[in-house]
């Protein structure tokens, strides 16, 4: 199975997103961070994942006569190459946005759920802004997305820091005349 194929389900994109920012966690602890995913299905998943070299065990420790592993996401494998979305149809980008807004909507509903959720003192944003965008300028604001993300994604848990999902989605909904 490859990384598109692993990465669209809904329970193993939720694995992926509750191991990034370096975080190690035993299953059991994902299971917790993950409601409404039965505890087998978790367990499942994870399996599936490690098995394809997406998530590692960074840790092991024997705990009442079971082994408990605690799992690290090698950030690496859990992308989907360049060349990989070069050769994807578009069925499997559909499936894979599908997914995508499934995992997103389940995340939020998570957020709601927790009785100290407070969408404006937590600054929740979810806009949508129309840009006119030649190909020059949609390649250099894509440049300075990254420029402003991809060091923030380095940031490790401290004191007074809490983790945010920002989900980037940029697609065009009307081409220029010629394109």
């Amino acid at each position: 199975m490859d990384a598109l194929e692993l990465v669209a389900h809904p329970a193993r994109m939720r694995i992926v997103h509750a191991l990034r920012g370096g975080r190690t966690l035993t299953t059991a602890e994902l299971c917790a961070r993950l409601p409404g995913v039965s505890k087998a299905m978790v367990y499942r998943h994870v399996e599936a994942l490690a098995a394809a070299g997406i998530l590692e065990v960074a840790q092991e420790q024997r705990v009442r006569g079971a082994v408990e592993r605690h799992y690290r996401l090698r950030a690496d494998r859990a992308a989907i190459s360049a060349e990989e979305a070069a050769t994807a149809t578009v069925e499997d980008h559909r499936r894979v946005f599908v997914t995508a807004m499934a995992v997103l909507i389940s995340e939020f509903t998570s957020y709601l759920d927790h009785e100290n959720a407070d969408p404006a003192r937590d600054l929740v944003g979810y806009r949508q802004h129309a840009l006119w965008l030649d190909h020059e300028e949609l390649e250099q604001l894509i440049l300075e997305l990254r420029r402003v993300i991809v060091p923030r994604m380095a940031n490790e848990p401290a004191p007074g820091r809490g983790r945010y999902l920002l989900s980037p989605i940029l697609f065009p909904v009307e081409k220029a005349p010629g394109m």
